[in-house]
């Protein structure tokens, strides 16, 4: 019987990127449910057999503005106590982190662009030990905390708290390993007037992305296929 993975996407190109092909390659059938357009219900996060919920250019905190964040965290929430497998990146790790009752608090200056990630001791245990060292995509102005019972598994200099799991069964990351250094144009149109605001040339990121993209997308595929071996256990 084929597994069925549904990704909660915020924003059009922020995708499963690299993740996708790991789970069709796997026999998985892979769904997209958008954020804001779709109605996001805690039963529809509870059938999957995996959830992944990617990043946006939104907050925790904003629900008064973007009221589905509400029905999404609940979504979330009751994922989480069912222990069923869950991935979150950027925002979605955020929504996790704050699910488990951690904070999520604006950063100093936003972290944006390519730039590597150093594992803890509890990382280089995990799925993500292929990423030490590497650059990784990142692009949030928002930190989390980590939950009480996770395990703190990476940083960066910009960002003390990069990923976290819970069991087996809930990886958490900061960073976008997802994304797909040979579509970064999306990236870079999609947020124009982010990077203008914040004084960053397009040109080097696009430069970093041809840079480091073979090796990056090689390692992210070694980290879900192990971390996928690890939640079917």
């Amino acid at each position: 019987m084929m597994r069925r993975a549904v990704a909660i996407r915020h924003v059009a190109f922020e995708n499963l990127g690299v993740i996708e092909p790991v789970l069709r390659e796997r026999g998985w059938n892979v769904e997209y449910v958008d954020a804001g357009i779709d109605e996001i219900t805690s039963h529809d996060l509870l059938a999957p057999d995996l959830v992944v919920v990617l990043g946006g250019p939104i907050g925790v905190a904003d629900t008064d503005a973007y009221p589905f964040l509400g029905d999404e965290q609940a979504a979330i929430s009751a994922r989480l106590r069912a222990g069923k497998p869950l991935i979150g990146i950027c925002l979605g790790a955020q929504l996790i982190a704050h699910a488990l009752g951690a904070s999520v608090t604006p950063m100093p200056r936003k972290e944006i662009g390519y730039a590597p990630i150093e594992l803890t001791a509890l990382g280089r245990d995990s799925a993500l030990r292929p990423l030490d060292g590497i650059p990784v995509l990142h692009w949030h102005g928002d930190e989390f905390a980590i939950p009480a019972g996770a395990e703190h598994l990476a940083v960066s200099h910009a960002c003390s708290n990069q990923a976290f799991s819970v069991g087996r069964n809930v990886l958490a990351l900061q960073f976008h390993l997802e994304a797909d250094a040979a579509q970064i144009e999306r990236w870079l149109i999609g947020h124009a007037h982010e990077l203008a605001a914040e004084g960053l040339d397009p040109r080097s990121i696009r430069a970093d992305a041809v840079a480091v993209g073979p090796a990056l997308a090689a390692a992210a595929r070694a980290v879900v296929e192990t971390w996928l071996d690890g939640a079917a256990r």
